[in-house]
């Protein structure tokens, strides 16, 4: 998408807790310094945060001034091939489900907050499918767990 970027929070199990669209040259670090304080306030038992474009000083300064955990999660140099990296694939499938909206396919919108509404909306559409459907016999029904988030952009 040019122009734009999508940085989303979501729980461990891929529910999407918060969503920030910026300009397309806005890092992650920068969008993450927005986004962190915000998860602390709205959700308070959050400890943990992984992502791999969180490297540098924005570890020292979560740790510190927020009390979250930052964990780093990077592909390292001696995989070859595909290779699972842990919690890396919740956000992406996240993203990957909420870009099924034929409305998120493209950057119709002119403003950043109704781009964010309109990934909401979608979030909000997946959920209440999810809800709405009954549970195969002998399958349990999973309730979202907040305590830890993955981060992406």
């Amino acid at each position: 998408m040019k122009g734009r970027r999508r940085h989303v929070i979501t729980d461990s199990l891929g529910l999407l807790l918060m969503v920030l669209v910026t300009a397309a040259d806005v890092t992650d670090r920068q969008a993450a310094r927005t986004m962190l304080p915000r998860l602390r306030g709205q959700f308070r038992n959050i400890s943990l945060v992984a992502d791999g474009g969180y490297t540098g000083s924005l570890v020292g300064w979560a740790k510190e001034k927020l009390q979250l955990t930052l964990q780093i999660v990077k592909r390292s140099d001696d995989m070859t091939g595909f290779v699972v990296l842990p919690r890396r694939w919740v956000v992406e499938r996240t993203l990957g489900w909420l870009l099924r909206s034929r409305r998120l396919a493209r950057d119709y919108e002119t403003l950043p907050a109704s781009s964010e509404a309109f990934i909401h909306f979608s979030a909000s559409m997946l959920m209440a499918r999810r809800l709405a459907r009954t549970p195969a016999a002998g399958q349990a029904i999973r309730t979202p767990r907040q305590e830890q988030t993955t981060l992406a952009a």
